[in-house]
């Protein structure tokens, strides 16, 4: 069970300022998905966090303890894109990789069994095809992630 909060938001802070990116990729932030499914409360604490911390990053006065361990501001995080948002701006293509992402959810084997009695393969294979074709009709119909990102 996860907290949104400053801890978190600490915690994100660092790992930014540790490895510097320019994007940052998280979860669907918002209380619903595409389809109107709701989301989790965990999964929304997270990206909340995610994006609050793409900004305290950079920021000397957020978290000093965090300078004063030796990871230095970084105000260089130009985007974070959001998956699987309800409303995405952008996507990239899945029919190339789909089979390697079928094949790593099948081995979260203990998750899916707690989810469903369906089959593992079966639940991976049937999840991300349909969380792939869902909105690839706005992104020229082939299987995609589909991204909201947001600039800073």
């Amino acid at each position: 069970m996860i907290e949104y909060g400053l801890p978190l938001r600490r915690d994100i802070a660092a790992a930014l300022r540790r490895y510097r990116p320019e994007l940052v990729i998280t979860l669907n932030h918002h209380t619903t998905w595409s389809a109107g499914a709701w989301n989790t409360p965990d999964h929304v604490a997270v990206a909340h966090a995610a994006l609050d911390a793409a900004a305290d990053a950079g920021n000397r006065w957020i978290f000093p303890g965090l300078t004063e361990a030796g990871l230095q501001p970084w105000n260089g995080v130009r985007w974070v894109a959001v998956a699987n948002s309800p409303n995405p701006t952008h996507a990239v293509r899945a029919d190339h990789g789909l089979e390697r992402a079928v094949l790593s959810l099948r081995e979260h084997r203990t998750y899916i069994e707690a989810l469903t009695d369906e089959d593992p393969e079966s639940y991976a294979r049937r999840f991300l095809t349909e969380s792939t074709s869902a909105l690839s009709p706005r992104f020229g119909g082939v299987p995609a992630v589909v991204f909201e990102l947001f600039s800073r």
